[in-house]
């Protein structure tokens, strides 16, 4: 004692000593007796060296180890559990859990003692593949949160920190909040007690709001935007308080009405929400017909003031068909007329495809000015002058004896004057059996070549064409003129 070297050195030595015990208190002191056991568990579940085993809420023990151990067709670790004599000879059934011991992943090693009388002896291990052991592990924080999306994740941690941040220093806030409780709930009382007496019919309400919820439903888009547009007419509450106050004062009593009332119009009311179904799709077919509906009251709009006029001279054209009715002539002469489309029927019908299918009366009319343009004393002749066929031709056109057709444009012929030459080809009928365009004589050109349908005849030995006039013209059907091809009309049928 009387060496201050050797005081000292044993102060040094004391406190390593008890810096090294302390360090190592976790996991276990020195030179104290333990109970080791080992045990198997599946994963060792972010366990680490050192982490405390607790047995009834109380630290009995700590993980010495943790090592890894092949089993089959699978990995397992094992734990070395340093554990306090006082929990010594652990029934064989004992179950471990490992369980978090904070939300920042520190764990902990839990045993729950079975009932069974065998006991583990020292050294000895919870088995795993046996069934010894009952091994629990909880799903961690980091893995239920790990089950959503990053951008989830982010979201809940900007919400985290938003409520933080909006209780941060909020205290005197969060206490007055409290304080106005107080008058909040006492005034809730007599609120709660009218609520919850029978006479009110609270069930009542909700079942009816739950209907009305399930008839809403089906229009619930049209009632947002009907809720949307209804911005404009509570802006105009807003800035007539005192009105909209006595309209709440008037609401009781109204209401009072409204369910007297109610109760009479249920009938109309079901009838009203029966015609409603039915109107649907007149509704849904509003959007596409309101163009036109609109367009057609709006051309009303100039023709409806000139309806009365229109009506008195309906109401003399009436009257005069009345007496025209009365008239005993009226009836002769819709016989007469009868009588004179019956006989002209026939005719009307062999010109109306000569008419309407190859206008034959422009045809005519056309040529026929062109035809008498001839200047004369006092007017216009006929441009045809009359030529007398060739009376020495052979079978000619002035022949009253033929052996054969008469033939046309003979180089070679005897006799002073050059042979017949034909101008003209009778047109047929202007359609054919089908109905089909056959304008013959609105076509341009003369007939050329062999006309006759058969060779019966064959050339004059001095040369030349024999020709046989046929009605229905040289080569395939015509068609129709210029015009009738213009307007598309190629068959009697196409006539508008």
């Amino acid at each position: 004692m009387a060496s201050p070297v050797l005081v000292g050195a044993v102060t040094v030595l004391i406190t390593v000593i008890a810096v090294f015990i302390a360090y190592n208190a976790n996991s276990g002191l020195p030179f104290v007796p333990t109970y080791d056991l080992k045990a198997e568990v599946p994963n060792a579940a972010k366990l680490v060296r050192g982490n405390e085993v607790r047995l009834g809420g109380f630290r009995v023990g700590v993980v010495d180890r943790i090592t890894a151990k092949r089993e089959g067709d699978r990995s397992i670790a094992v734990l070395d559990l340093k554990l306090d004599k006082t929990v010594e000879a652990l029934p064989v059934d004992t179950g471990l859990a490992v369980r978090p011991r904070s939300a920042l992943g520190l764990k902990y090693v839990e045993l729950t003692p079975g009932v069974a009388t065998e006991t583990i002896e020292p050294g000895g291990t919870l088995g795993l593949a046996s069934g010894v052991a009952d091994t629990e592990q909880p799903e961690d924080l980091e893995d239920v949160l790990a089950t959503f999306d990053a951008e989830t994740r982010e979201a809940s941690r900007v919400g985290l920190e938003g409520f933080g941040d909006a209780l941060a220093g909020r205290g005197a806030s969060l206490n007055e909040a409290i304080a106005s409780l107080n008058p909040f709930l006492r005034d809730l009382k007599p609120v709660m007690e009218n609520l919850s007496d029978p006479d009110t019919e609270l069930a009542g309400f909700f079942e009816g709001l739950g209907r009305a919820a399930g008839e809403a439903a089906p229009v619930a888009r049209e009632q947002a935007q009907l809720f949307t547009e209804m911005a404009d007419t509570f802006d105009a509450f807003s800035r007539n308080p005192s009105a909209l106050q006595q309209t709440i004062d008037e609401g009781p009593e109204t209401q009072i009405v409204a369910i007297r009332s109610f109760r009479v119009q249920r009938p109309f009311l079901a009838d009203f929400a029966d015609l409603s179904r039915r109107l649907r799709p007149a509704a849904q077919e509003l959007p596409r017909s309101l163009p036109p509906l609109n367009s057609a009251l709006e051309a009303g709009t100039d023709v409806l003031p000139r309806v009365p006029d229109l009506t008195e001279d309906l109401s003399d054209l009436f009257g005069g068909l009345e007496d025209l009715g009365d008239n005993p002539n009226t009836l002769l002469a819709i016989r007469d007329l009868k009588t004179a489309v019956d006989v002209g029927r026939p005719g009307i019908k062999f010109i109306a495809p000569y008419q309407t299918v190859c206008n034959y009366a422009v045809y005519f009319l056309n040529p026929l000015g062109t035809h008498l343009s001839q200047p004369g004393g006092g007017g216009t002749l006929e441009r045809v002058l009359l030529k007398a066929a060739d009376r020495e031709q052979l079978n000619g056109l002035g022949s009253r004896n033929s052996a054969r057709p008469v033939d046309t444009a003979t180089p070679a012929q005897p006799g002073p004057n050059p042979p017949a030459a034909l101008h003209t080809q009778y047109g047929g009928p202007a359609i054919d059996e089908n109905g089909d365009a056959d304008c013959a004589a609105g076509q341009t050109g003369y007939p050329t070549g062999r006309l006759s349908k058969n060779n019966r005849y064959g050339p004059n030995e001095p040369g030349g064409m024999n020709v046989v006039l046929d009605p229905g013209g040289p080569g395939p059907r015509h068609g129709g003129t210029f015009k009738a091809r213009e307007l598309g009309i190629d068959n009697i049928e196409d006539v508008p």
